[in-house]
C-alpha cells in the first residue's frame, strides 16, 4: 500500500507509468489528484497501474476480481469460473490455504485471462511464493500490484475491445469507490489533503 508522503512522481516511477503520465505527476499535489488527472485525461492503463499500486493488496485484488467478473462472457469456461470463485474465497478469508487454492485455480484458467491474473494477484499477496512448508521466499515488492493491473487491463479488452474505453471508465470508477470506502486518500495524504 502507498506510504504517506510519497510524491506522485515517485509513484509514477514505482508503477512504471508512461512518459505522458509522468508529465501529469509534476503538477499533481498528491496521489489522489494524480490518479484523478490520469482518469480525466483518459490515460486509462496508467490510472489502473497507479491505483493498483496505491491500494492495499486485498482491496486491490477485490477490485481486480470485480473487473474480471464483469468481463465474464455469457458462457464462461469452467476454469475461469473456478478461478473467480477461488479468488473470491481468498478475499473473504485471506489465509494461506485459500491463497494457494487461488493460485492453482489461476494456473488452470491461465494467467493471460482476467480471472487467472486476479488469482495470481491473490497468491502474490502472501508472505511467500515458495511451496507450502518450504523456506519462505517473499514475492518482489509490488508484484501483486502488477498482477492486479494486468487483470483489469485484460478485462477491459477480453471481449469487444472497441468498447475498452467505456469499460476502463467503469473499472476505474470501481477502483475509486474501493479507495474511498477504505479512506485510502486520507490515509496517504492526511485529512488536509497534503502529504503527511
Amino acid at each position: 500500500m502507498a506510504q504517506p508522503g510519497k510524491t506522485p512522481a515517485k509513484w509514477a516511477a514505482t508503477a512504471e507509468l508512461s512518459g505522458e503520465a509522468c508529465q501529469l505527476a509534476a503538477p499533481a499535489p498528491d496521489p489522489h489528484a494524480f490518479a484523478e488527472a490520469l482518469a480525466r485525461e483518459a490515460r486509462h492503463a496508467d490510472a489502473v497501474r497507479l491505483l493498483a499500486h496505491l491500494l492495499p493488496n486485498r482491496e486491490a485484488v477485490l477490485w481486480a476480481w470485480s473487473c474480471a467478473k464483469g468481463s465474464m462472457s455469457a458462457h464462461p469456461s469452467a476454469p475461469f469460473t473456478a478461478s473467480l470463485h477461488a479468488t473470491e474465497k481468498w478475499i473473504a478469508q485471506p489465509n494461506d490455504d485459500n491463497r494457494r487454492t487461488a493460485m492453482a485455480a489461476a494456473q488452470e484458467a491461465g494467467f493471460s485471462t482476467p480471472a487467472g491474473a486476479a488469482g495470481l494477484a491473490a497468491f502474490l499477496s502472501g508472505a511467500s511464493i515458495a511451496p507450502a512448508g518450504a523456506h519462505p521466499v517473499p514475492p518482489a515488492e509490488f508484484q501483486a500490484s502488477k498482477a492486479v493491473a494486468a487483470a483489469i487491463m485484460l478485462a477491459a479488452v477480453a471481449s469487444q475491445p472497441e468498447k475498452a474505453p467505456a469499460k476502463y471508465s467503469d473499472f476505474l470508477m470501481r477502483g475509486f469507490e474501493v479507495a474511498s470506502r477504505i479512506h485510502l486518500w486520507e490515509r496517504i495524504t492526511g485529512p488536509s489533503g497534503k502529504d503527511s
